[in-house]
């Protein structure tokens, strides 16, 4: 929406002034990179040079190795297939963390599984989160690590990665035998469900029940797969290695990650500067996610599953209750907490402890900590408001007017208004997370109180700007697809 305005100045800013890249701020978070250009690239952000520069061949090895054998033992045995991506997943694991780490996930498996065949689900919760606080809280988790022998540079993400996906992976299991009325899962089917190699480090998380009707079933290829459905996982390989392309010309030239951690020049960038740059922060954060889960998915599909789509893209997000950057672990809280407890999401009392109970399991998950504290605080605050403001116009005298002497578009354009506010809010919320409080408390106060009125007023315009054509084009989607469904 406003990216092509956003990265103009920040091109033009580095171009004329290339003396930015050796401040002591910027200088501490490049390195080396394209030299046929003489350009120094962004390393800020340690995932994705973990993921696409460090250790891109050991994660390639895996996930093709996986491929290949997966691929051929299917065809050997299709009837296995899940025990055969369990026992790859668990010799891939053994080989690089050490028999201690398998023996660790293990342990946590089995207290889950004997907590799951009571079938009580506020135990299950009870059982999780206290498993996952301890890969979370100090002192538990430096205890637990240190079963782990051996030590080499993504030893820790491995770890803690591993096992907190196995703990919600192993909660959803729970959950799902809760809900399962004759009999219970066995213990193969949990072990099936958590070793599966491409999920098991880095996610995403795909939820039991999902994963244990789509892997189950024998597999039947036919040539409509073979075709359609390997011209679709081509097509988005392709796209993921342009995304690929287009976020290392980010690292090389607009520095978006390195600018923040610098105050001092930042308070020299103008206040649309300042707005791209919090803007900019999040698109590249929803790339990366989009990435590096596209290859993740990519190879599943190759397994005939349907795992978790990539989040939804910053510049559609005009409302908090479809913000996300991991879209897995996202239907796991809405699955299981969000909508268990909110239900239709209309009554305020409901709405208010299902977020909160959401956004504390969420605050677990990323790891309890001041900055996470204040992220999950607003989010929560911004998830209510939205719904204190619809109920607060959907009351007489507003719902009068908008119903009798509104018409749908103009309905459509005042709702655009605060769809544009919504827009900011979701923005500085979230940049808390990717960036620093400074550089959060730096942008709001440029925006709203020193750039006031016309920063503010010309950034909501272009906002409600791009949020009219979001909304037009969400619209027409809907008439499309209400025309497919009246045809079938």
């Amino acid at each position: 929406m406003h990216l092509a305005a956003f990265v103009k100045l920040f091109l033009s800013f580095f171009f004329f002034f290339p003396e930015n890249i050796n401040r002591k701020a910027v200088r501490e978070n490049v390195k080396p990179g394209w030299h046929y250009f003489g350009r120094k690239m962004d390393a800020s952000d340690f995932e994705w040079v973990m993921w696409f520069t460090t250790f891109r061949n050991h994660i390639l090895f895996a996930l093709s190795g996986h491929v290949i054998f997966a691929k051929i033992c299917s065809m050997v045995s299709p009837k296995n297939r899940s025990l055969i991506y369990m026992l790859y997943g668990s010799l891939a694991v053994l080989i690089t963390m050490g028999w201690t780490y398998i023996t660790l996930i293990l342990s946590h498996c089995i207290i889950l599984y004997s907590v799951a065949l009571v079938k009580r689900k506020w135990l299950c919760f009870v059982a999780g989160l206290t498993s996952l606080a301890t890969f979370k809280m100090e002192p538990f988790n430096t205890w637990q690590e240190g079963f782990v022998t051996g030590s080499f540079d993504l030893q820790d993400v491995l770890f803690y990665g591993g096992c907190g996906f196995s703990i919600m992976r192993c909660m959803s299991f729970a959950l799902e035998n809760c809900e399962k009325k004759d009999g219970n899962y066995s213990f193969l089917d949990l072990i099936k469900y958590n070793f599966y190699l491409p999920f098991f480090f880095f996610g995403p998380v795909m939820t039991f029940d999902r994963f244990h009707e789509q892997v189950s079933p024998v597999l039947r290829e036919s040539n409509n797969f073979r075709t359609l459905e390997m011209w679709n996982i081509t097509i988005h390989a392709l796209v993921h290695l342009g995304a690929i392309l287009v976020v290392d010309v980010f690292f090389h030239f607009l520095y978006i990650l390195t600018i923040p951690n610098d105050l001092k020049l930042l308070k020299q960038l103008s206040d649309w500067s300042l707005a791209g740059l919090a803007y900019s922060n999040l698109v590249y954060d929803w790339v990366k996610s989009a990435v590096m889960f596209g290859v993740i998915n990519t190879v599943s599909r190759l397994d005939h599953l349907d795992p978790p789509q990539p989040p939804k893209c910053i510049t559609m997000l005009y409302v908090f209750a479809e913000t996300h950057f991991d879209r897995g672990i996202n239907d796991w809280l809405c699955k299981y907490v969000y909508d268990y407890i909110g239900e239709n999401h209309d009554a305020i009392f409901k709405e208010l402890l299902a977020t909160i109970c959401t956004f504390s399991v969420t605050t677990l998950w990323l790891g309890p900590c001041e900055l996470v504290y204040i992220w999950s605080f607003f989010n929560c605050f911004g998830l209510n408001f939205e719904l204190w403001v619809a109920k607060f116009f959907s009351l007489p005298p507003f719902s009068t007017i908008e119903r009798n002497l509104m018409s749908e578009a103009m309905s459509r354009r005042i709702r655009g208004l605060f769809n544009a506010v919504n827009f900011w809010q979701i923005i500085l919320y979230n940049v808390l997370a990717l960036n620093s409080l400074g550089f959060a408390q730096l942008v709001t106060k440029r925006l709203l109180l020193k750039g006031f009125p016309l920063s503010t007023l010309s950034v909501l315009f272009v906002t409600y700007c791009g949020v009219q054509l979001i909304k037009e084009r969400e619209r027409r989607q809907a008439l499309h697809y209400n025309d497919e469904k009246q045809i079938c």
